[in-house]
């Protein structure tokens, strides 16, 4: 009789989940960079260009519609005190959400049993092989058993028969 062993094996692959969490814009949105700050200033003042320059069309304007009597000066120093409330631009929460994408995770585990081979050299013998199985047999639910080994508790501790009031001297 031959007996060949071939040998399986446990062979476990796995690539974890990754989570790739942008935060620039969130940041950017409370704290701007160089960069950012720059383009933002630029874009106000072009604003700012474009309203004063429609504030003094408009002025020009009015006083050179203006007729005698007409008191110009006085309507457009109200309009020029009475203008918009402050606004303050602070701000702590960020107004841009982070930015959240992942890779999913993969694992892949394959086991392969060892082998043998049997190469009889014998004439007229017949052979069954029947591998074996393992059984468990559950016959009862665990138990736990709690056990107090002192004494009883009394309540108040003067209600025991065996009490003893403690003599404290000062």
């Amino acid at each position: 009789m031959e007996i060949r062993r071939d040998k399986g094996g446990l062979n476990i692959r796995s690539n974890p989940i990754r989570v790739n969490i942008d935060t620039f814009e969130a940041r950017n949105s409370i704290v701007p960079t160089t960069a950012r700050s720059i383009q933002q200033q630029a874009q106000q003042g072009q604003q700012a260009a474009y309203q004063a320059t429609a504030v003094v069309a408009q002025e020009g304007r009015m006083m050179m519609e203006a007729k005698i009597g007409q008191n110009v000066i006085p309507q457009l120093a109200a309009q020029q005190t009475m203008g918009q409330p402050a606004q303050s631009a602070i701000s702590f929460i960020p107004s841009a959400q982070p930015e959240l994408s992942w890779n999913g995770g993969e694992m892949s585990i394959r086991y392969e049993m060892d082998k043998l081979n049997f190469d009889w050299r014998m004439k007229d013998m017949a052979f069954t092989f029947v591998p074996g199985d393992i059984e468990f047999s559950v016959t009862q639910q665990p138990d736990v058993i709690i056990k107090y080994v002192g004494g009883p508790l009394y309540v108040p501790p003067s209600s025991d028969p065996d009490y003893e009031p403690v003599d404290v001297k000062a």
